[in-house]
């Protein structure tokens, strides 16, 4: 004899004898799944943020981009970034100053904002550990913007890599003060 129901020791027929009820989906379900995976992969496509970073392929090399770098001498982590920056191909030159604070003054970067050094690229302010993919982004872009930031030292940002790496907000700042997030890396 075939096999039975425990319950009721029915021998079990058709559908019953392939999938047990509770997982079997009719048509009209198959239907339900595909339209809401449809509707999933277009809602994140219509609501990808903005400040989403292109991948690194999208973003071209900054052959002879030059760039200013102001840093208080001992800092290390700003000679990692300097490195970063000439892997993709900018012209940095490093300047290292006993005031780093009156130089962001000199430069408008909101207090809020700051990190370890101060950069001029392009006629922007770019303020910490921003990569250098974002930059060069930022920089074809040529928003009405004073400049970026990466507030504090973001864990595994470029010249931060031997800390863990975290998710952060490049932020867009304007000469009135008000800011905005650029980018999500």
């Amino acid at each position: 004899m075939g096999r039975t129901n425990e319950e009721s020791k029915q021998p079990l027929t058709g559908r019953d004898s392939v999938t047990p009820p509770a997982r079997r989906l009719n048509r009209r379900g198959w239907l339900g799944l595909a339209g809401a995976g449809a509707l999933s992969a277009v809602g994140l496509a219509l609501f990808r943020r903005e400040a989403d970073v292109p991948p690194e392929a999208d973003v071209p090399p900054a052959t002879g981009i030059r760039a200013t770098m102001y840093a208080s001498s001992g800092c290390q982590c700003c000679h990692l970034w300097v490195g970063h920056m000439q892997e993709r191909g900018f012209d940095v030159e490093a300047i290292y100053v006993a005031d780093i604070f009156a130089k962001k003054d000199a430069l408008g970067v909101p207090v809020a904002l700051r990190s370890c050094h101060t950069a001029e690229i392009g006629g922007y302010v770019v303020e910490g550990h921003v990569p250098a993919e974002t930059i060069l982004r930022f920089l074809a872009e040529r928003p009405t913007d004073r400049g970026i930031a990466a507030p504090g030292m973001p864990g595994g940002s470029p010249g931060m890599e031997s800390a863990p790496k975290v998710a952060f907000d490049v932020i867009a700042f304007a000469a009135d003060g008000s800011t905005r997030v650029y980018a999500r890396v």
